[in-house]
């Protein structure tokens, strides 16, 4: 809780950063992936490349912080262009499971060579170390907003 108008000010100008920062990035990412690809789906296979097991939509879901149906509708458009690969789970049958595809990796790989120049834009502008000093402090952040 803050203590003081001072408190409010300092809380509403950091919250203000965070998300003209958070606008910035979304837009320049959206700008320069790869023609049809979509942030979200992006943030899908960049997680299920660095996992390499399978999850279930309403894990994904969770893990986003976006509800089931939009995680769904996320799912179904890489399923149709075959990105992912969606199962049954054989221990419950009311449940799926999402496995990313040879298709995915690459489109993955090909997002991330397609955006590399942004990364090196904000790391040749912040300098590795302000990047390092700064982590622990978003990661501090993050874990308070969960």
């Amino acid at each position: 809780m803050s203590n003081s108008k001072s408190d409010d000010g300092l809380a509403i100008a950091l919250f203000s950063e965070l998300m003209a920062c958070d606008q910035m990035i979304r837009t320049r990412l959206s700008k320069s992936l790869p023609k049809g690809m979509e942030l979200s789906h992006f943030s899908v296979l960049n997680h299920m490349s660095h996992q390499g097991v399978e999850r279930s939509p309403a894990q994904l879901a969770r893990l986003f912080s976006v509800t089931k149906g939009a995680m769904t509708n996320t799912l179904s458009k890489l399923e149709a262009i075959g990105y992912i690969h969606i199962r049954p789970d054989w221990d419950d049958a009311r449940m799926k499971k999402v496995s990313l595809s040879v298709a995915g990796m690459n489109a993955r790989d090909n997002a991330v060579r397609a955006v590399t120049p942004i990364f090196d834009d904000v790391m040749q502008e912040m300098g590795v170390e302000e990047v390092k000093d700064l982590l622990p402090t978003l990661r501090h952040l993050r874990g308070a907003l969960s």
